[in-house]
């Protein structure tokens, strides 16, 4: 199924993240740039997630053996305003970060080969996957409400190692592989 993943670069304001911050006029990021910078994408159909046979394929193919949901929200989460902006503060992962928004919207900032903050707004149905060493960030939109499933392979790793980190083994191979196909055989629409 082709997504409508939407992607944008943003503006330079640094006033409240959770607006779009488009630029003006708007400057939007196809999906054949996001993918160039080793980013993944389906659309799959949430209402079903739990016996989906295309996104049991994604699994098996790529090994995501673990998995869990999370609902990120004020009235759910403890200390949301601090983890909000944890999630927020520029990091890569050692590992790809795999998330799939079962309800509510957010926003993944991924920084392009020049440096430019390129925000991709996920919504119900979109499975996105960065690679390991792409700077990046999240925050969630004014709807304030984002369910995800994350997927791991094997144990769940959470950490994030804030910017700048050149020298940090997963950096050090993104930059390798820019811009060439990252990741598993595994078409993504």
């Amino acid at each position: 199924m082709a997504t409508d993943l939407q992607a944008w670069f943003m503006d330079d304001v640094h006033e409240n993240p959770q607006l779009p911050h488009h630029c003006n006029p708007p400057h939007f990021v196809s999906s054949d740039y996001l993918s160039e910078l080793g980013v993944l994408q389906w659309k799959l159909n949430p209402e079903k997630y739990q016996d989906d046979q295309e996104l049991e394929k994604i699994r098996n193919v790529r090994g995501y053996n673990y998995m869990d949901l999370l609902d990120l929200c004020p009235e759910k989460v403890e200390n949301y305003e601090q983890k909000l902006k944890n999630f927020y503060t520029e990091h890569i992962h050692a590992d790809e970060e795999i998330r799939y928004c079962l309800e509510g919207s957010g926003y993944f900032d991924i920084r392009d080969k020049d440096d430019r903050w390129i925000r991709i707004w996920i919504k119900a149905g979109d499975l996105i996957i960065l690679p390991a060493g792409i700077y990046h960030r999240f925050t969630l939109d004014t709807s304030n409400y984002i369910k995800l499933m994350r997927l791991f392979v094997g144990e769940p790793v959470w950490t994030a190692f804030n910017r700048p980190q050149e020298e940090h083994p997963a950096r050090k191979s993104y930059k390798i592989n820019f811009g060439q196909k990252i990741g598993m055989p595994l078409e993504a629409h």
